[in-house]
């Protein structure tokens, strides 16, 4: 069965449209209004195997990237589990992936539980979020908006963890981009011994 779906999200701020088939080869066209965010997507398609189309139609960047960057999220989070379907049959479920960059690691950790849930942690625990600097109209405050609507509308439990974060902002989250790929495409495979099952005891994933 083809994993493949698309949407068109409006809002009263918003215009998004997403094309998504998760067993493709890496193919990516991303047109979202924000510079970093277009390159780093581009990085999750290529390192997960999705091919993904992203076109933000509309959007209130006059204001700040706030709605933009969370809808993305919301709509990238929602493509993934309408192409998934419902019963999430024979997935893995779980994945996990490891991203470096010179000093930098970034390692992200995700269930397809139905159960949604975000816990970004930068450094060691307790450590401030302000070593990094907002880049390229980008901040690590955005970056948790993105991934917590991510797992919102996937409905998944994502833990990501950055090690050792450079200052430059665009290193970070390059990296955590690369292991989010990495880690779901690990989840999204089908396990031939599992295939057309749910993937969990209880038989449903809501």
């Amino acid at each position: 069965m083809e994993r493949k779906a698309e949407t068109l999200r409006k809002s009263k701020e918003t215009e998004i449209k997403a094309i998504i088939n998760i067993d493709g080869n890496g193919r990516s066209k991303i047109k979202t209004q924000i510079g970093l965010l277009d390159h780093v997507l581009e990085l999750f398609s290529f390192h997960g195997y999705f091919d993904l189309e992203i076109e933000v139609i509309k959007a209130d960047l006059n204001i700040d990237i706030h709605h933009t960057n969370e809808d993305i999220g919301i709509v990238l989070g929602k493509i993934f589990n309408k192409a998934l379907g419902e019963e999430k049959a024979g997935i893995k479920r779980f994945g996990t992936g490891f991203a470096p960059m010179e000093g930098t690691l970034a390692r992200s950790v995700i269930d397809i539980c139905g159960r949604p849930h975000l816990s970004l942690n930068i450094g060691l625990p307790g450590a401030s979020q302000d070593q990094v600097k907002p880049q390229e109209n980008y901040s690590i405050k955005y970056l948790e908006h993105f991934l917590e609507s991510f797992a919102k509308g996937l409905g998944a439990t994502l833990n990501v963890r950055i090690e050792n974060p450079d200052e430059d902002l665009h290193t970070c989250v390059e990296c955590v981009f690369k292991s989010l790929g990495l880690a779901l495409d690990q989840a999204t495979t089908v396990d031939p011994r599992r295939e057309g099952e749910v993937p969990s005891t209880k038989g449903i994933i809501d």
